[in-house]
């Protein structure tokens, strides 16, 4: 079943326009890779979906139902869990008021959140703005996943990380894949890992979607010629 959908999308900041036709969806269940160059409209994408940002054209439908209208907050409470791009915790804040911010009740609670991340229940009573890049990286995670989303949206969440954590939090998305059935989109660089884990790739290249197809079908011609790999 088609969890979210999105049809030709159009998307301004002020009167320059960032996203022209974007087109993807997602199933229950699946993981979707959003893929391309920097500056293509990944994050642009990410917040039409999130209703941070207004399309001014097309339309967005999750769960069968049009989010077009929608704040953010209210797309929050449909399902859309956002780990966004350079983490966004709240520095004053410890772990553990982080994690109980935005909660829903649901299955992700703190127990689930730190039998995934155990490091988030050593440093519980710390501020988040004194743990390492990695064990923010794992908060943010855990406080989207605490929302109880049908949706987690993961926007470059290895980014600028040491590569031992950078295989931490791939082990945690795959450990979601297997044993939630969650539904997951992932924006990151690394091909190889992104192979372990998504389904299906949608590529955008300014502003517009591309390629759709299987991980599997990511040949050296579709790399080479949109990813530069």
């Amino acid at each position: 079943m088609t969890l979210l959908w999105l049809d030709r999308i159009a998307a301004f900041y002020g009167p320059s326009q960032a996203l022209f036709d974007v087109t993807m969806t997602v199933a229950d269940g699946e993981v979707v890779a959003l893929m391309g160059r920097n500056g293509m409209g990944k994050t642009t994408t990410v917040k039409v979906i999130c209703r941070l940002l207004r399309q001014r054209g097309g339309h967005v439908l999750f769960d069968g139902r049009p989010l077009d209208r929608l704040p953010a907050h209210k797309a929050a409470r449909a399902g859309i869990g956002l780990v966004p791009e350079g983490r966004r915790c709240f520095s004053n804040l410890t772990v553990h008021e982080n994690l109980i911010a935005a909660a829903r009740s649901g299955p992700w609670d703190l127990a689930a959140v730190t039998r995934l991340f155990p490091r988030l229940s050593e440093r519980r009573d710390q501020n988040a703005g004194s743990l390492s890049g990695g064990e923010q990286q794992m908060l943010a995670i855990g406080r989207a996943l605490m929302t109880n989303p049908r949706l987690l949206v993961l926007d470059e969440a290895t980014e600028g990380l040491a590569p031992v954590v950078r295989q931490e939090i791939w082990a945690a998305i795959s450990r979601l894949k297997a044993e939630t059935g969650m539904a997951i989109i992932v924006i990151d660089k690394s091909l190889g890992e992104l192979r372990q884990v998504a389904d299906r790739a949608v590529i955008l290249e300014k502003g517009v979607s591309v390629w759709t197809g299987a991980i599997a079908g990511l040949g050296p011609d579709i790399t080479n010629r949109y990813l530069g790999i």
